[in-house]
């Protein structure tokens, strides 16, 4: 207890110590939160689609036909038509020849990378790459090299020093990293794991369903489906649901489901979140405009702050402020909450030292009236 005591006086000393606030309701692109309402920039509900008739309705009717839960592994009995049916779907969302859904995208990150590599394997993972990633490659017991943010050249360099001292070997990256909102280079880093016999692993958590002729991201809006290997991505962000897939090929897949210990020890996901799911990639291909939209609103928020004068980060819907210290951080986000917007200090380790920031997540609900109004208050924001 005196450990713990300890780390607890020693993260609040540092303005690292987190607390978990209950939110009373959400709905509207607002939450209520100890009897205050804000509009919420703390979201990954990018589409609104969270609250779509479509897939409220979708799962309703499941749960009529099937109940509340699946009661079982995928193995045993808690593998439903609609379980299949969606991992079709998202096969061919992502032109891959099969698919396998997870119930979260860290049991799909840290399953994945553990059955798929271990020792006398590497893995060359960009710095910035998220936590479940990096807990993924650590308990395949394979090596690990991590080279500079977005940064080729320093791929490479760690590819000629050390590819061929190894069996296989593994490249990684977010497309669009979650707290930099930032674009990874990835036609390059495909011409590089071709060049030195690598596979390639993305994470499309925070791009399915904003980026792409149809919405499945930035492999398809690039032309790389068929040079990536390996797709990964989640429903539980602009496809408004819950749980995380893989795309790859038939072999792969088979493979995950026999080896994948996250997957196969896992109770399956509920029939009503699968029929959310299926229904949210009807959606995301019926109504382009919401995506369109979204980018738009995003550039529009990212360019006036450029203008005022902050440092801003990425080339998405995640707009990243970046306050410096952590104390400035947390003045900066108190400032704002108390204007009634809900958004929230990002702090080490989540992000690197010195780079504490506000995270704005912009989403369907965000009209240019609110971001103006937003813009407006942080102008007058002293801290």
């Amino acid at each position: 207890m005196d450990e713990i005591r300890a780390f607890l006086d020693k993260r609040s000393a540092e303005g690292l110590l987190r607390g978990l606030r209950p939110i009373t309701s959400r709905g509207n692109g607002k939450i209520t939160m100890g009897g205050s309402e804000y509009i919420d920039f703390s979201s990954n509900d990018y589409l609104g689609l969270s609250g779509h008739p479509k897939l409220i309705n979708a799962a309703k009717a499941a749960i009529d036909e099937f109940g509340i839960g699946s009661s079982a592994s995928r193995l045993l009995s808690g593998s439903f038509d609609i379980h299949h049916r969606l991992e079709e779907e998202v096969a061919r969302f992502k032109n891959k020849e099969a698919a396998l859904v997870f119930n979260s995208g860290y049991q799909a990150n840290i399953g994945i990378l553990s059955a798929l590599y271990g020792e006398g394997d590497a893995i060359f993972s960009d710095k910035l790459n998220h936590a479940s990633i990096i807990d993924g490659m650590f308990l395949s017991a394979a090596k690990v090299f991590r080279f500079l943010h977005n940064d080729p050249d320093s791929l490479e360099t760690l590819l000629k020093r050390h590819r061929n001292r190894f069996k296989r070997a593994l490249i990684i990256t977010e497309t669009i990293f979650s707290m930099d909102g930032d674009r990874a280079p990835i036609e390059r880093l495909v011409e590089l794991k071709e060049k030195y016999d690598c596979r390639i692993m993305v994470d499309e958590a925070h791009a399915t369903g904003i980026f792409g002729i149809n919405g499945a991201g930035v492999v398809e809006e690039e032309g790389l489906s068929d040079r990536v290997d390996l797709i990964m991505g989640t429903f539980s962000k602009a496809l408004g649901s819950f749980g995380a897939y893989l795309a790859s090929s038939k072999d792969v897949i088979d493979y995950l489901i026999n080896t994948c210990r996250s997957f196969i020890y896992s109770t399956s996901l509920p029939p009503a979140v699968i029929a959310g799911n299926l229904a949210s990639l009807e959606v995301v291909k019926e109504e382009p405009h919401r995506r369109r939209s979204l980018i738009s609103k995003a550039k529009f928020f990212r360019d006036r702050l450029v203008a005022m004068g902050f440092e801003v980060r990425g080339s998405s819907q995640i707009v990243p402020v970046i306050a410096g210290e952590n104390d400035r951080a947390m003045r900066f986000a108190k400032a704002v909450q108390e204007k009634g917007y809900w958004v929230l200090p990002i702090r080490p380790p989540t992000v690197p030292q010195k780079e504490a920031r506000l995270r704005f997540s912009i989403t369907s609900y965000h009209t240019e009236e609110i971001l103006c109004a937003l813009l407006k208050d942080i102008a007058h924001v002293k801290i």
